[in-house]
C-alpha cells in the first residue's frame, strides 16, 4: 500500500473528477424526492385502510 500522504493525493484528484450538481439540480432533485415520497406514503396508507377494511369486514362475518 501506498504512503498515507500519496493515498490522500490520489483521493485529491479523484474528487476533483467528479462532477459535483449544482443549486439548482439539487433543489429540483430534492423536491422531486420529497414529492415522491409523499405519494408513496398516501399510497401505501390507502393500501392499509383499504386491508384493514376488508379483514375488518371478513372476520366480522363469522359473527
Amino acid at each position: 500500500m501506498a504512503n498515507p500522504f500519496q493515498f490522500l493525493q490520489e483521493v485529491r484528484q479523484e474528487a476533483n473528477k467528479v462532477t459535483w450538481p449544482n443549486r439548482r439540480e439539487t433543489l429540483i432533485t430534492t423536491a422531486l424526492v420529497i414529492v415522491m415520497c409523499v405519494f408513496a406514503s398516501l399510497f401505501l396508507f390507502a393500501a392499509d385502510q383499504g386491508i384493514h377494511i376488508l379483514i375488518t369486514f371478513v372476520l366480522s362475518l363469522g359473527h
